[in-house]
């Protein structure tokens, strides 16, 4: 008898096809004139319990000089901080007041597929005046999150937080516990700053480079120009339209956190973003690691480290007496979100002033070891053109179709910082810092698989293996269940991008001896480089593979995984 479970191809490529569009259609009716709804507030309420409702309503919100269109859940951006125990079930009923199709997907929680949330691959979605109730078996611990997967909902508010509460609950490391959850807003609806994108990918970048840029040699620059590239292409939406956001908060907002001194303080840090990398420090206050999406991991202090798209860390602090700042800069320095951990009520620390923008490499760009004939022999610039370009490099499979380059030389670059922080002075977390807690089941992999991270730049094409998740419905990353495959991200483009699979964790595979490989749901590839994992496919059904980077998910560098077949007694 056939698994009911399934979902036919034609509802696949139907919700697939709808997805793709998404950034065609045109702008909703309320989204050109007044907005009649209440505002929506900032910060957020926790909600715990094995019965949780929430509801999906149309509002305004305003932040950092910014006022706009917004969608609430309960009536707060973020939505409710959701407090759930491992070991129990938590039925989750969603009601949806909007007047379009909305969704949530439980971002890092392991639930059956069909209560994962994305339209299309799991399930239909919530249509307009429904209500779906979400069913979950709680089977772990730590920090996530929730946020949409219809439309570009989560870059107006449809997010929040989401902590898992261990079933036996060990001896406790901290005596205070704070949640920030970092995202950003914007004035202008989505569908708008998607069409900017489409019409000139660099419509927000303010941090080019003129004329009279003294930090790059002239050889250099020649080159940068010959292949049509912006060295200080980091972010495509930045500062120029966001508030960079701390539990809902504008740095104007003067966001303040208490604490007592001599307690340990542990942060549960989500980037709930759309679009940004942050760069995190409190100056003065050194940084505990103790997990990375959700799970335990050796302690590593730091000053300072980059969260992607989609990532949690879970530190431990111990600061002075006194007030200390809270910094979660943009990657491409267009911005800061701000806070103050304080234990004198209305005492604040001095903000830092932004840092220089950042400059991409030839590194960058996967060139390798060809770097140094870029710092000033004079290289024939038209030749490095022509190699990055050399489509003979994608997969047999791929078509090319949208792709602008192909990074020549990419290596592993794991140990790499994050852009922006390889040359500063002070200690910052790299994933080869991550060894996790636990060990792993130690079995060496069936199969190698290696996956092409893609794009045109200039025509906001992304994709993967040069085709675009529109291209490829009918044709997913096929994995047999219990199959062990080691996976290799190769980035052909002059971006980071945080990549993340639904449905599982897989080990990263960072320097660790393989029982120690730190478990993720989230993973930065970085510019021109390779990353690899370690996957054991062990949880049927169909899952939604993607850049995390909204605009470029609906760009088209998203996939669907199947994995099959259903074990028996699979439910």
């Amino acid at each position: 008898m056939a698994d009911p479970l399934i979902l036919s191809r034609r509802r696949l490529i139907t919700g697939s096809a709808a997805l793709a569009a998404a950034t065609a259609l045109p702008m909703p009716a309320w989204a050109g004139g007044g907005d009649s709804s209440t505002g929506a507030a900032k910060g957020f309420g926790t909600l715990e319990g094995e019965d949780i409702r929430l509801t999906v309503a149309r509002s305004h919100f305003a932040a950092g000089g910014r006022a706009g269109h917004a969608i609430t859940i309960n009536g707060t951006i973020p939505g409710p901080l959701l407090r759930l125990r491992e070991g129990r079930t938590t039925r989750l009923s969603v009601t949806n007041t909007l007047d379009e199709d909305t969704s949530i997907h439980w971002h890092g929680l392991l639930v059956p597929f069909q209560f994962d949330g994305v339209p299309g691959v799991s399930f239909p979605g919530i249509r307009p005046g429904e209500t779906f109730t979400y069913e979950i078996p709680v089977r772990q611990a730590g920090t996530y999150w929730w946020h949409s997967h219809s439309g570009l909902q989560e870059q107006i508010g449809h997010y929040g937080p989401l902590i898992i509460d261990p079933a036996e609950p060990g001896q406790s490391r901290h005596d205070r516990e704070i949640v920030l959850l970092l995202s950003e807003f914007s004035a202008l609806h989505p569908h708008e700053i998607m069409r900017k994108l489409k019409v000139s990918e660099g419509y927000f970048n303010y941090n080019k480079q003129t004329a009279t840029s003294g930090d790059m040699p002239l050889a250099e620059r020649i080159r940068w120009g010959g292949m049509r590239m912006n060295p200080r292409d980091i972010s495509d939406v930045t500062g120029a339209t966001y508030a960079f956001l701390v539990n809902g908060h504008a740095p104007a907002d003067d966001l303040e956190l208490l604490f007592r001194p001599g307690e340990r303080v542990r942060l549960r840090v989500i980037n709930g973003s759309a679009m940004t990398f942050f760069n995190l420090r409190i100056p003065g206050v050194p940084l505990t690691v103790i997990q990375a999406d959700g799970q335990d991991v050796r302690d590593v202090t730091v000053d300072e480290l980059q969260i992607g798209v989609a990532e949690t860390y879970d530190l431990i602090v111990t600061p002075g007496a006194g007030a200390h700042t809270i910094v979660a800069e943009a990657i491409d320095r267009s911005g800061m979100g701000v806070a103050t951990l304080t234990s004198t009520p209305g005492l604040r620390a001095p903000v830092p002033p932004l840092r220089e923008p950042v400059t991409l490499t030839m590194a960058d760009m996967g060139m390798g070891a060809m770097d140094h004939d870029a710092h000033g022999s004079g290289g024939d610039a038209g030749g490095m053109d022509h190699s990055m370009r050399d489509m003979s490099r994608l997969p047999p499979t791929a078509s090319g179709v949208g792709v602008d380059m192909v990074a020549p030389m990419p290596v592993d670059r794991t140990d790499f910082p994050g852009l922006g922080l390889d040359k500063v002075s002070h200690r910052v977390l790299r994933y080869t810092d991550l060894v996790a807690i636990r060990p792993n089941p130690v079995r060496p992999p069936e199969r190698h698989l290696e996956i092409h991270l893609t794009g045109n730049m200039e025509r906001f094409m992304w994709s993967f293996d040069g085709r675009k998740f529109s291209a490829v419905t009918d044709d997913p990353i096929r994995f047999g269940y219990d199959e062990r495959v080691r996976v290799t991200l190769v980035n052909d483009t002059m971006m980071a991008h945080p990549i993340h699979l639904h449905g599982h964790f897989f080990e990263l595979v960072n320097g660790a001896d393989e029982a120690h490989q730190p478990l993720k749901h989230t993973l930065i590839v970085q510019p021109g480089s390779k990353a690899t994992f370690d996957l054991t496919a062990n949880e049927p059904g169909d899952w939604a593979f993607h850049c995390h980077l909204l605009y470029h998910m609906h760009a088209g560098m998203m996939q669907v995984v199947t994995v099959r077949p259903f074990p028996a007694g699979h439910a």
